[in-house]
């Protein structure tokens, strides 16, 4: 196997990187494109210019299987040929190293570890884990709590999710309030709640490196055009 290319380095660049999303489901939307051929769809990000993959392995709320991301990785490297591996993103709800091992012999070069499902001490332990194998760590964070904790656990890319994941409710001002207080040496995500141009320069304003995209890119009609239409805007500086 090819080996991972980094997910934080693709993400910095002087336009905001676009993590392009694998979402067949949701549990705000339902069915979003349930018969979706991931492989199919991830070459046209990649070759579209997204900077980086997110890959749903969830299956009861999103549809996913971890046999997705090894076809994910398979198709990408195919693609690429000679060319620049597109890094992928496991995003599931990861409780345990076993996951970690998975994501890495699956071809991974980052995981998803949310905070609020996490204590202080798993969350710790797992992103020391997921180092060790050569796995790179995304930590979604939604309060100052948490991004204080993730902040702590040493290298990691962070994310500021704005959706409420209670209640599902999508909110701008999460980012507004917690991207500033990232340092500017770190990468930050800006999540949920991207459905088009606007939306990546609302969070370029807000002081987002990169933004994740998944259900406006799911359901669109060409993934490649709706890629494109989101790539090239500018960086703003945070804090």
């Amino acid at each position: 196997m090819a080996a991972a290319p980094s997910f934080e380095a693709a993400l910095r660049r002087s336009d905001v990187a676009v993590i392009a999303e694998l979402k067949k489901r949701s549990p705000s939307k339902g069915d979003i494109n349930a018969s979706m051929d991931v492989t199919a769809r991830a070459v046209e990000y990649a070759r579209a210019g997204a900077s980086a993959l997110s890959v749903l392995t969830e299956p009861t709320r999103f549809g996913g299987a971890l046999e997705d991301l090894h076809a994910v990785r398979q198709a990408i490297v195919h693609a690429a040929a000679a060319g620049a591996l597109t890094p992928l993103l496991r995003k599931d709800f990861i409780v345990d190293r076993i996951q970690l091992l998975q994501a890495r012999a699956a071809g991974a070069s980052a995981a998803l570890l949310i905070a609020r499902a996490l204590s202080p001490g798993q969350m710790e332990s797992l992103a020391a884990e997921a180092r060790a194998i050569g796995l790179e760590v995304l930590l979604e964070v939604r309060d100052e709590h948490e991004l204080e904790r993730a902040l702590a656990v040493g290298r990691a890319v962070i994310g500021v999710n704005n959706r409420n994941l209670e209640t599902l409710v999508i909110d701008d001002a999460v980012s507004a309030r917690l991207l500033p207080m990232i340092p500017k040496e770190r990468v930050a995500v800006f999540e949920s709640g991207v459905a088009d141009r606007v939306g990546v320069e609302r969070a370029a304003a807000c002081g987002a490196d990169a933004v994740l995209v998944g259900s406006a890119l799911s359901a669109s009609a060409d993934g490649a055009v709706a890629v494109r239409s989101l790539i090239g805007v500018a960086r703003q500086p945070r804090g």
